[in-house]
């Protein structure tokens, strides 16, 4: 899920790159969300950002007038960006009425926005659990769907007579990370994971050790028997490891490699650990197959410090790694298809 949908509490503007020539700040598809006092994520900084929120808080206090605008950004002189592409960017703006189409945002599936002409402003949802709202016209809806059939990334695509519409396909959050531990480590991995696009269930047995406040994105679970959580997990699950007992590391890798529909399975520790581990993993019944998903030491190579922030850079990279590698695997099958 988007982070920036749980964001909209008050009227907004959703400000969306809707396609790039060239080099640029942020990809097609990056949003940022302005209200009045506040920003939501970013769209690259610099100035394309600081003219895109000035425009947007000009929108907010226009009221309802052109509630949605597509604007080309040349990045070049009148930027003063050394990018030297061109953005064009979708402002919407967002209210209270707007909440039931926003929560939609959460399920799989394809959302089309009118972004010029006749159907600007307009919306089309397509999820598994069913359709909301249209551009205006049967035969519209009718092509922007047979086009959306072949859109992988975020596009800016012509249907009908001088509509310009925006396709973006809906992806939930499929990065939930499951992380045993609050020590120093994973004090420092929460506050990396914090910035991203995921969710995180952080358990451990003593309260003590959890921050007095913890990340949106983040759920503390307090648990005399935190193995049971390998099991509430969601296949296709991200499990980190790094509790302060050996025993329970043991019986959570145990567990999670048992299990088997995870994504990754990451256990904090040296190559003896890693070694010791797996002769007695493999005693337990615990198959080769699975004993090789187990990753030890963890964090991408290169990074020597010991430092809980380091460690936690070093681990947050690798799972991105392990993510980004499955996301572009899907969009290459989806786009064979």
């Amino acid at each position: 899920m988007n982070r920036w949908i749980e964001s909209v509490t008050e009227d907004c503007v959703l400000v969306t790159v809707a396609a790039v020539r060239g080099s640029a700040p942020r990809e097609p598809g990056a949003k940022m969300l302005v209200t009045r006092s506040r920003i939501f994520e970013t769209i690259g900084g610099g100035n394309l950002e600081h003219t895109a929120i000035e425009r947007a808080r000009e929108m907010l206090e226009a009221g309802s007038t052109q509630p949605t605008q597509l604007v080309r950004y040349p990045l070049g002189p009148g930027l003063r960006q050394c990018c030297g592409g061109v953005a064009t960017l979708l402002f919407e703006r967002i209210g209270a009425n707007d909440a039931s189409w926003v929560a939609r945002l959460a399920e799989s599936g394809v959302l089309i926005t009118g972004a010029e002409g006749a159907c600007r402003g307009r919306k089309l949802i397509v999820t598994e659990t069913g359709r909301e709202g249209g551009l205006g016209e049967t035969v519209l809806d009718d092509q922007a769907l047979a086009l959306a059939r072949g859109v992988v990334e975020p596009e800016l695509r012509a249907i009908g007579s001088g509509n310009l519409v925006l396709i973006e396909r809906l992806h939930p959050c499929d990065f939930q990370v499951v992380l045993f531990g609050a020590g120093h480590v994973g004090r420092a991995l929460v506050a990396v994971l914090a910035g991203l696009d995921c969710r995180v269930t952080w358990v451990d047995p003593r309260p003590e050790q959890f921050p007095g406040e913890v990340p949106p994105n983040v759920q503390v679970v307090l648990s005399d028997a935190p193995e049971e959580e390998v099991d509430r997990a969601p296949a296709g699950a991200f499990f980190l490891v790094m509790t302060h007992s050996h025993a329970l590391d043991f019986e959570l890798c145990e567990r999670v490699l048992k299990r088997g529909d995870f994504r990754y399975l990451g256990l904090i520790g040296s190559l003896p650990k890693r070694n010791r581990f797996l002769k007695y993993l493999k005693l337990e019944g615990v198959s080769e197959a699975a004993l090789a998903r187990l990753t030890c030491p963890i964090g991408v190579p290169g990074i020597a410090g010991k430092q809980p922030a380091a460690i936690a850079i070093a681990v947050a990279a690798e799972l991105l790694q392990v993510r980004d590698a499955r996301r572009m695997g899907n969009e290459a099958r989806h786009s064979a298809s």
